[in-house]
């Protein structure tokens, strides 16, 4: 770790409180679009009280195979039940934030003393400091970058922070394991290793998938900042030869050995789970050329592959050339390149990209520094920003990939010399009194300004509000924004401006449901849906891609409010044309999960009519498109709640009769949750209760029934 020192320490301390000044008055914002798809699961069966209720919660991640239950834990650190308060959770993705600042600190030190020290003939006190100062620095520029707010800010997006933490805490563990191999302790140096690379990169993997990339990372690494420059004249103070490059702590007679014994630990350890890894990102790219993603998805696996590079030159210009307020979470809009002639900024991304890499790895001898940052930002970026067809764009993406990205710029302003072949007398530029206060100037100007528009985009961040209403300004084609900015205005009693946000917008997108459904409420809030809306959005409807959960709960909120509507257009008659329109979309009705949700509103809307034999009848056609307790469970609770438990009994004898059919979890979490769930015969007596409720009900209703 870093040297404790009192000039680092205070450096540390002053980085530290400028990156809580910045970010304190984000702590008061609200919850924002996904998190509300993740965090209810916090109260889904009920305060998480007991170890029953803890293990459905743990185990009940969908994203990844692994359903990142060490994000899940960590929430559990906030509240225990939903809804919940947003405080506590953003207030602990700060103190991450934090943590990882510092790890990153440390493990830049740790870098600086393998690529640096050996080269001096002796470790000066001055030497030490500036390298330590170049490591608090560059952790600095990262810590205090305006990017990453809506990373540390966006409350779901820990599941991006923990990887980053523990691929830190593995890569310094690694590091420290590789020396005292190399001093001759192999065996309780690989403990070490085994416990930073295999450690490291489980707990990243259970906090989220590209955790996996640690290895990779710790490969890159070794090759470019721990292994000597090929300069055969290069005078080396433990030896001339390669392997003896290798070695930055006292040599011994059997390096050699030492060496051959740790190249062979990294194959299992660190080789085989890249390859493993890069040959997944190959299989992720065959699948998508090979099968039908248009689905969910508006564009092909190639038009992603083309378009990345456009992306990643956007999240390098915003790491390089910082602003307070970025498009934030609704990159939506993005055109996706059809050829690298269209848009025309795809060939020379295109280029810039190869470029970058190509030449990052061919003068990684000369300058060393910023071809690893070059390349650690780039295998950090390998698995979302590749072949797995993701969503296109989010800034959440760069968090862990840029960690090494100022380090050069650090160095420089410490004067310490990154180029090769180095001198003994000279791994630090000689600098004058006036250069040397002109960096200093410098840095503290770099630092004042990031954590002036940190700041900035924090008090952004607290204010929901504004937020909604920048974003749409700075993502105009954005339907997400500009639906996120209607709503704000309609929850401020301003619907009719809602309005005009969205009709122009809908026009030019008329494909866009998350629009067209903004719009119809927020002119049924005005008193009246024109006809003109009232088409534009049953268009919608019939060809729109999937829609996720917006569609159900839309639907629901619309057939709940029509028995005292906000407009006379709100009513049964409206919701039955909108909703028969949906089930002529051919990109839903071929999808069971969408059809099974289509037929659950039509029961819905039949059960508000009274109609409990139609209602029934659809909700059994809801079940058999995908067999699933908890669906048979809510549609039978919904027919006893209105008033008909006899049909609510019917249903769960449908249910029953059918559950052989009902579709085993694929491989990964979701097997385990299930097997938690039979374990704990959770959904038996689930059964069990709403079977008795609704009997009980039933015979109350009718005393002469046995």
């Amino acid at each position: 770790m870093l040297p404790r020192s009192l000039p680092i320490l205070l450096l540390m301390a002053g980085m530290i409180a400028l990156a809580s000044w910045a970010y304190l008055p984000g702590l008061h914002g609200d919850f924002l679009f996904d998190d509300y798809i993740n965090l209810p699961a916090l109260g889904a069966d009920g305060p998480i009280s007991h170890w029953a209720t803890f293990w459905r919660y743990v185990t009940s991640g969908q994203a990844d195979p692994t359903g990142r239950p060490l994000a899940l834990l960590s929430f559990l650190l906030d509240a225990h039940d939903w809804p919940a308060a947003p405080y506590p959770f953003k207030r602990t993705n700060l103190l991450l934030h934090l943590l990882n600042g510092t790890l990153l600190a440390g493990l830049l030190y740790r870098l600086g003393q393998l690529r640096f020290e050996p080269f001096l003939k002796q470790k000066s006190h001055t030497d030490t400091q500036r390298i330590a100062t170049a490591a608090v620095l560059g952790a600095a520029f990262w810590l205090l970058h305006p990017l990453f707010v809506s990373t540390t800010l966006y409350i779901v997006q820990r599941e991006a922070m923990l990887p980053t933490t523990f691929t830190l805490l593995g890569l310094l563990l690694w590091l420290h394991g590789r020396s005292i191999i190399l001093r001759g302790q192999r065996y309780l140096g690989l403990a070490w290793i085994i416990i930073g690379l295999c450690g490291g990169t489980l707990l990243g993997m259970l906090s989220k998938a590209n955790g996996i990339l640690l290895p990779a990372l710790a490969l890159l690494i070794e090759h470019v900042i721990l292994q000597a420059p090929g300069n055969a004249n290069l005078q080396r103070p433990h030896g001339s030869t390669r392997e003896q490059s290798l070695i930055s702590d006292d040599p011994s007679q059997d390096s050699a050995q030492q060496l051959r014994f740790y190249r062979h630990a990294m194959l299992p350890l660190a080789w085989f789970p890249t390859v493993l890894i890069a040959g997944y990102l190959v299989y992720a790219g065959w699948y998508g050329f090979t099968q039908d993603i248009s689905a969910v998805r508006s564009w092909t696996l190639g038009q992603r592959l083309l378009t990345e590079p456009r992306i990643l030159v956007d999240y390098l210009k915003l790491l390089w050339f910082p602003r307070p307020f970025t498009a934030g979470l609704f990159n939506d809009q993005i055109r996706a390149s059809t050829s690298i002639w269209a848009p025309a900024t795809t060939l020379p991304s295109l280029l810039a990209i190869s470029t970058l890499i190509a030449g990052a790895w061919l003068y990684r001898q000369r300058w060393p520094i910023v071809a690893v940052a070059v390349l650690f930002y780039f295998v950090g970026q390998s698995m979302e920003s590749s072949t797995i067809a993701l969503e296109l764009y989010f800034e959440h993406r760069n968090y862990l990939p840029a960690a090494l990205m100022f380090w050069p710029l650090a160095l420089w302003l410490c004067s310490v010399k990154q180029s090769t072949p180095y001198s003994p007398a000279l791994l630090t530029h000689p600098t004058s009194n006036i250069q040397r206060w002109l960096k200093i100037a410098l840095a503290t100007v770099l630092l004042i300004c990031l954590a002036t528009m940190t700041h900035a985009s924090s008090e952004l961040w607290g204010n929901g509000h504004d937020q909604a209403l920048l974003w749409a300004a700075l993502n105009p084609d954005s339907p997400r924004a500009q639906a996120s900015a209607a709503m704000a205005e309609t929850n401020a009693g301003h619907p009719e401006r809602a309005v005009a946000r969205l009709r122009p917008l809908l026009a030019t997108q008329p494909d866009q449901i998350q629009l067209a459904l903004n719009l119809f409420s927020a002119a049924c809030l005005t008193g009246h849906v024109d006809v003109d809306t009232l088409d534009a959005t049953t268009s919608a409807l019939r060809t729109t891609r999937d829609t996720g959960s917006l569609l159900t709960s839309w639907f629901e909120r619309a057939i709940d409010q029509s028995s005292q509507p906000a407009c006379p257009e709100l009513t049964l008659t409206t919701a039955t044309r909108m909703l028969e329109a949906t089930l002529s979309n051919p990109n839903l009705v071929k999808l069971p999960g969408r059809r099974q949700d289509l037929y659950f509103l039509q029961g819905r809307i039949a059960l508000k009519q009274g109609d409990a034999d139609i209602a029934l009848a659809d909700f059994n056609r809801a079940l058999d498109q995908q067999v699933r307790a908890p669906a048979a469970l809510r549609q039978a609770a919904l027919l006893g709640a209105s008033g008909y438990p006899s049909q609510g009994l019917a249903h769960l004898d449908h249910y029953e009769a059918n559950h052989q059919h009902e579709d085993r979890p694929g491989l990964g979490m979701p097997r385990i949750h299930a097997w938690v769930l039979q374990h704990q015969q959770y959904w038996e007596n689930e059964l069990i209760r709403l079977r008795n409720t609704l009997l009980t009900d039933e015979r109350a209703k009718n005393p002469s029934a046995k």
